[in-house]
């Protein structure tokens, strides 16, 4: 837009941009509880409730929505974070996935209680965003893992950027579950 005032020429921008704020594709995320419940905030031990991450090594998938990266944004302290891969889900159903009654996950139960034909189409399925771990009846949400094999990379009391082992560590979540499952 420009405007003339007595021979002077004045230029306004006008903002006329009609940009979207871009909203992040929901991923598949692995949160693993790293640290312990001694001395925690009783609201981050609720949300670590709330992610059902009672013990420490336990892990869940979640799909990334604007309240999970929200909860995550809270317990970032406490919790190692980042997109897992297909492989990786296959890996933890096959071996760490638990029915209730402590039973393991088999390729029967996946046929009888899923439209899936095995753990992993299943793992795919997962990966993928078609359905959620809590979706399934029958098969608890939390893995149970070993604690890692060499310990964990750095301190479990720093940030990843510090030289730690805590919050959204990325891909080397991946590393970190192939060392505990």
């Amino acid at each position: 837009m420009v405007m003339i005032m007595s021979s002077k020429v004045k230029t306004t921008a006008k903002s006329t941009s009609t940009k979207k704020a871009k909203i992040p594709e929901e991923e598949i995320y692995c949160i693993i509880r790293i640290r312990g419940a001694h001395g925690m905030n009783r609201k981050i031990l609720h949300t670590l409730h709330l992610l059902n991450l009672y013990r420490v090594n336990s892990a869940v998938l979640v799909k990334t929505t604007p309240s999970v990266r929200g909860m995550i944004q809270k317990v970032k302290d406490y919790v190692a974070y980042g997109p897992v891969s297909a492989d990786n889900i296959k890996r933890l159903l096959e071996k760490r996935a638990l029915l209730e009654g402590n039973k393991p996950l088999t390729d029967h139960f996946v046929r009888t209680e899923t439209v899936y034909k095995s753990i992993p189409d299943l793992a795919n399925a997962i990966h993928k965003g078609k359905i959620a771990i809590k979706e399934i009846k029958g098969l608890k949400p939390v893995f149970r893992l070993h604690p890692p094999i060499g310990g964990y990379p750095g301190s479990i009391k720093k940030p990843i950027g510090a030289g730690g082992s805590l919050g959204k560590v990325g891909d080397k979540i991946n590393i970190y579950l192939r060392k505990m499952i």
